[in-house]
């Protein structure tokens, strides 16, 4: 059975019922073997990625996975949870975003204050790589407890995380992939958004009476204009997302398919966490509770929850 909306949970924290109508756009280039994503979160960029007070240079890279993550699962069929994972032994260790098949989007990031501190005073503006450092970078579909999770690993290489995950897609997809990520403030707040293009394997998608060489160089042209898009453009709240394809493809010819919303989505709730700590047993909720409560904060929008220690039912002990 699927969990009730968002709006009627009473246990749903004081978080923003923010959905952006337009925020993702599937699209295609009539008659070649083309098709993309362009996702620009508008205002969900600016609620997501100030939840918490962390460093611009983490906020930005932050904001490029969550649209990243965004524009992959706008690709797929699937009904649960799509999610990017990077994981490294460098400043930030930890960076996570995730969206569901309704566009429900959330993410956040994992920091050692003290080597980010000793960065930043050296380094302004780090590379994603720098913040990260070596790792792996995972891409997850999990469609609950009753179907087989689908997950692709790669070492994380490349300066940025658009070269990261077009580093997996190369390695474990075996199909070409093109990929332009950004984030940063803006005079309307933060804003973050990704545009995907991809080579449809064969001929899919394209006039079956296109050659191999003219498919290639339909993949090539596309890549080419793709590349002029600048981040004013991709941040700009003011451009229409099919104003933006026609200033890009309009001489090759573009197509905009239906668009998606997105949300955000944090999905913690009270008796979730509360169900959680009921697998503790009396010791470790004592060692948990400050000042006769113990307070659970959700990772993603950073809301704290606060359980009465008298009130926790321990673990029973067999």
């Amino acid at each position: 059975m699927s969990e009730p909306p968002a709006f009627l949970d009473p246990a749903r924290p004081p978080v923003p019922d923010l959905v952006i109508p337009r925020a993702l756009l599937p699209f295609h280039l009539p008659g070649r073997p083309v098709r993309g994503r362009l996702v620009r979160l508008g205002p969900l960029a600016d609620a997501l990625l100030t939840r918490r007070a962390i460093p611009d240079p983490v906020r930005r890279l932050t904001g490029e996975a969550l649209a990243l993550a965004a524009a992959l699962a706008g690709a797929l069929k699937f009904q649960g949870s799509f999610s990017l994972q990077a994981k490294g032994d460098g400043p930030v260790g930890l960076l996570i975003a995730d969206c569901t098949e309704t566009g429900a989007l959330r993410g956040y990031a994992s920091t050692d204050p003290d080597r980010l501190a000793a960065l930043l005073t050296h380094t302004p503006e780090p590379s994603a790589a720098t913040l990260l450092g070596q790792g792996y970078l995972a891409f997850t579909v999990d469609q609950g407890p009753d179907r087989e999770r689908h997950q692709g690993i790669v070492a994380i290489e490349g300066d940025c995380l658009a070269t990261m995950a077009g580093h997996y897609f190369t390695s474990s997809e075996q199909y070409p992939c093109q990929l332009h990520l950004a984030a940063d403030h803006t005079v309307e707040g933060w804003r973050a958004g990704a545009l995907v293009l991809e080579r449809i394997a064969g001929a899919e998608g394209a006039d079956p009476a296109l050659s191999e060489a003219a498919r290639a160089e339909a993949w090539r042209a596309a890549t080419t204009l793709a590349a002029t898009l600048t981040d004013a453009e991709l941040l700009d709240d003011r451009l229409s997302g099919e104003t933006l394809l026609w200033r890009l493809f309009g001489t090759e010819g573009v197509a905009a398919d239906r668009a998606r919303a997105l949300s955000f989505g944090c999905r913690c709730s009270r008796a979730r966490l509360a169900g959680i700590l009921e697998g503790f047993d009396a010791d470790d909720l004592d060692h948990m509770t400050v000042d006769g409560s113990i307070v659970m904060t959700c990772e993603f929008c950073n809301h704290d929850f606060r359980f009465a220690r008298a009130a926790t039912r321990p673990r029973t002990r067999h």
